[in-house]
């Protein structure tokens, strides 16, 4: 059992699901919380890892580090993907294990699953199909990641879970056109055709790939909810187990951040679309008792809100 006052260690406190599991521990009453910067721990140096937790001796760790992106970094930088996350997650756990850490949460991703299996996808398809091509690279480097943890509870009897998200989103998620998923990508688009009482929004492919999305404190909950919890399997769906096309949430984040705009939706079939579907099947979750509760549109509000404060702290970084 972790009690509030054991020493838990966030690895990517400072991205979209790291920075979430830190306001979530903390709004739990979790009060020794540790965390790092790049430039003091770099996760992919095996060393400076190994002596950081030896040092501190955490209870708990949260596997949230990874170098992550969309659809245009993965498929230009994928030696840079997979090596990356190699990397960060063997150092993590194999340190873990080393210092006498039983206790993880591994953060996966639902590109570990194969792009053309059945839906909802359900853990047990795991390495049952072909990846998607377009971030085989880091789905690759996630596989393994699972394949650590389930590996090492098997020889060594550690506690080593692994939490699979759906697509996410939320505040501190990455704008830029080169590493942004598709729904930040999403806002960041219709705030500019806001900011430029433009009239058209134009969606890659054809608009019709579905996708299940999650607000990230949903994700956090989760992390919080199963890190005391007795688990009978290695690996565990979280998402909301509802769908879209990527033209549906074109139009439901429109009647957010433009209510009262009229714009069309056109189509650039030059670009890839991804997978055609994926939800995930997330009764195993549901059978502990988890269940996702944030409401889409307001968390597109959240979200939008704190872009805006992103666009203004950009802004004065630059006067």
């Amino acid at each position: 059992m972790i009690s509030k006052k054991s020493k838990i260690y966030v690895a990517g406190h400072n991205g979209l699901v790291g920075s979430s599991i830190v306001r979530v521990l903390k709004k739990n009453g979790y009060k020794n919380i540790l965390y790092t910067n790049k430039k003091k721990l770099d996760l992919t140096d095996q060393k400076k890892v190994f002596k950081y937790l030896k040092k501190n001796k955490p209870k708990f760790i949260f596997i949230a580090a990874a170098k992550v992106g969309g659809i245009l970094s993965n498929q230009k930088y994928k030696a840079d993907f997979i090596y990356s996350n190699l990397s960060i997650q063997t150092n993590l756990i194999n340190s873990a294990f080393l210092c006498g850490i039983n206790n993880l949460i591994f953060l996966g991703s639902s590109c570990v699953y194969p792009r053309n299996c059945k839906q909802p996808i359900k853990e047990s398809y795991l390495l049952n199909g072909k990846l998607e091509k377009t971030n085989d690279a880091y789905a690759i480097a996630k596989i393994a990641g699972i394949k650590m943890c389930e590996s090492y509870n098997e020889q060594y009897g550690t506690n080593f879970k692994c939490l699979m998200p759906t697509n996410t989103f939320g505040p501190n998620d990455k704008y830029d056109d080169l590493n942004s998923h598709f729904f930040p990508a999403l806002i960041k688009k219709i705030h500019k055709i806001k900011l430029n009482n433009e009239n058209n929004l134009i969606l890659w492919g054809n608009g019709l790939a579905r996708r299940e999305v999650i607000y990230v404190d949903d994700i956090a909950e989760a992390c919080v909810f199963f890190m005391n919890k007795k688990l009978s399997e290695n690996v565990i769906n979280i998402g909301t187990g509802v769908d879209y096309t990527i033209k549906e949430y074109a139009n439901i984040m429109l009647s957010v951040i433009c209510p009262n705009k009229k714009i069309k939706i056109k189509f650039d079939s030059s670009k890839p679309n991804g997978t055609p579907r994926k939800v995930m099947d997330i009764s195993l979750a549901k059978k502990y008792g988890w269940k996702a509760k944030s409401k889409l549109k307001d968390s597109i509000l959240n979200t939008y809100k704190s872009y805006l404060k992103e666009i203004v702290n950009e802004k004065s970084k630059t006067k």
